[in-house]
């Protein structure tokens, strides 16, 4: 099935400047990277922009929502930022295309040890090919609808929102548990407090 590969930038495409110190954009990795993956069929890499998805406007999304409509694929995927990447899901979204558009990124550049970059990659374009016709996310081996997920900044994840809900549940009721017992030994306290006054007054008497 034809696939057309849209680049943005993100993590996934950012390395180190050496003369800098810091990470920035060249050219994408990520030709290089579906050139050594091999991948059956006809594949296309467009890049769109190269950008942190932080820096995203609603311009920028336009131009990747232009991307989508005018490829030919019916199999696409954007390769986005992270930390805005639900942001450009729900503009896509709302365009309903008649088409299978799965979002992925990397918490890590691709270059650096350990980086998930090509894993989510190829997960993504497995899903691409596979899934219904939507807008999804795929990061950490799971694709998901664009509505039903969220970035866990904590612990580095990305999550189903219903998860993160019954987490804020555990969380509300462990606070309420907590606060119940300290009302509870402050009340305890204040009787055994006029326990004791009573019985010296008794003594007293």
């Amino acid at each position: 099935m034809p696939l057309r590969i849209l680049v943005t930038g993100g993590t996934f495409d950012k390395r180190y400047d050496p003369v800098t110190g810091e990470l920035g954009f060249g050219e994408s990795h990520v030709p290089r990277i579906v050139e050594r993956a091999r991948l059956a069929g006809d594949v296309a890499v467009q890049v769109v922009m190269l950008i942190d998805s932080l820096d995203m406007r609603d311009s920028h999304r336009q131009q990747v929502l232009d991307a989508c409509r005018a490829a030919p694929e019916e199999s696409i995927v954007v390769v986005h930022g992270t930390d805005t990447m639900v942001e450009t899901a729900a503009v896509l979204a709302e365009a309903a295309l008649d088409k299978t558009i799965v979002l992925t990124g990397a918490m890590v550049p691709f270059p650096v040890d350990d980086s998930d970059a090509s894993f989510n990659l190829g997960a993504a374009v497995a899903y691409a090919s596979s899934l219904a016709h939507g807008v999804w996310v795929a990061m950490n081996g799971a694709a998901r609808p664009w509505s039903n997920v969220r970035k866990n900044r904590t612990a580095g994840v990305f999550e189903p929102l219903d998860r993160a809900a019954r987490a804020n549940d555990r969380t509300s009721a462990q606070a309420n548990d907590r606060t119940s017992a300290q009302a509870n030994d402050r009340a305890s306290a204040q009787a055994n407090d006029r326990a004791s006054a009573q019985a010296n007054e008794r003594v007293s008497d």
